[in-house]
Parts: C-alpha cells; structure tokens; sequence
C-alpha cells in the first residue's frame, strides 16, 4: 500500500487521552470514570453533525476523524478531551499500515 502524503506540521490541535476506569459500586455494578493519562498533538477534522431526539432533548452528536501519532496503547472505551469537549472512540486504524498514524473515529455529543 502506497504511504499517504501527509504533513505532520498539521497536529495543532493539544488533546488529552484518557482511559477507561471502572470500580465496583459495592452491589453488583461499577462506577465509571475516565483517567488522563497522556497528552497527546493531533489533529481534528469534523465529518458530519446529527440532531436526534432523546428524552425530549435534541443533543447534536459531530463526528470527527482524529488523526495522531502511531501508538500501540488504544483500546475501545478510550476517548480524547479538548477542554471541555469529550470525543468517544470509536475505531482507529492505521490508513497506510506504515505504523506512523492512526486515524480515529470519534463522536463529540454537545448538550
């Protein structure tokens, strides 16, 4: 597969990468947080934005494709925050399998 022709001077945008923690709530469920773990440069393209309702809100779901260094470290349920903008992970591939980026799928709720 042919490398994709890409400048890195492009990753601007400071992001923090948190994983996924769950601690047992003490009857047969779990308290879900998120823990910073790293910072990373990235950059963010916005793909498509979506109204739907829910609960008789109508929160505005953006989707986006992230594109950051290669790391080995990603897992589902790990998302990215830009302050107070959250982006849930959905997939990440590497677009070229030259193992120098990855390209994440992700989804920004805003309320």
């Amino acid at each position: 597969m042919a490398r994709l022709p890409f400048d890195p001077g492009a990753f601007t945008a400071r992001l923090t990468l948190e994983r996924r923690m769950e601690t047992p709530d003490g009857q047969g469920g779990a308290d879900v947080a998120h823990v910073a773990f790293d910072a990373v440069w990235a950059r963010i393209e916005p793909v498509s934005a979506a109204r739907r309702a829910v609960a008789g809100d109508e929160p505005m779901t953006i989707t986006h494709r992230i594109w950051l260094r290669h790391r080995a470290d990603l897992e589902s349920g790990m998302r990215l925050r830009k302050g107070a903008r959250v982006f849930e992970l959905r997939t990440f591939r590497d677009p070229d399998e030259a193992g120098r980026y990855l390209l994440c799928d992700c989804e920004e709720t805003e309320r």
